[in-house]
């Protein structure tokens, strides 16, 4: 009796066992499909949407949230942050904490990205690409120095870094530590020269 209930638990797992990678396959492409079924949904209503971005000036420190959110969290619409940014930093009474608040909604709206990559892991991780670059990912100081560097300046493509950045499995305390740095220095030249040129207007 016993050997007839290992020889059908063995039957089973030879049944059952081949499902599961399949199972957990079909999770990864719906979750990557949502993933970008959201994106493109986030384009769209913010395209359509009839928001008046020289506005949030108006909005002070939640205006520099929002707007850096936005322009962080698009990947097809460009956002005009930095003048608004600048404009802020400059009449606002605490500079730093526009560039706090500006750096923390970045590093929020490129989480954006990171969590649509993420979902695609499941689908990348048997590529031969992919494990060469998830090396890269096993580092956390070498992941971080590298999105780091591509985070600083001004770089359309960073939208794409984020998702391979999700997709190579980067942990997400070295993605929102690194990008949260360099958008803090980005961030706090765009208020010193917002403040420098603000000060060369009203004193020529």
């Amino acid at each position: 009796m016993a050997m007839g209930g290992e020889v059908l638990s063995r039957a089973n797992r030879l049944v059952v066992g081949p499902r599961v990678p399949a199972v957990k396959h079909r999770r990864h492409v719906l979750f990557a499909i949502g993933g970008g079924i959201f994106l493109v949904a986030l384009n769209i209503a913010v395209y359509f949407a009839p928001i008046d971005y020289g506005g949030f000036t108006s909005f002070a420190y939640l205006g520099a949230f929002i707007v850096c959110f936005l322009a962080n969290a698009l990947i097809a619409i460009p956002i005009p942050y930095i003048p608004i940014v600048a404009h802020i930093g400059a009449t606002a009474a605490l500079p730093w904490l526009v560039v706090v608040l500006g750096a923390l909604a970045s590093v929020l709206g490129e989480s954006v990205a990171f969590v649509a990559g993420r979902a695609e892991q499941g689908i990348v991780s048997e590529h031969a690409v992919y494990r060469r670059v998830h090396r890269v990912a096993e580092r956390p100081l070498l992941a971080g120095a590298v999105l780091f560097l591509f985070a600083v300046p001004p770089n359309p493509i960073f939208d794409v870094a984020g998702l391979a950045a999700g997709a190579v499995g980067v942990p997400y305390r070295v993605f929102f530590l690194a990008v949260f740095a360099a958008r803090l220095i980005r961030l706090a030249v765009i208020v010193w020269l917002g403040t420098l040129l603000g000060l060369v207007a009203t004193h020529p």
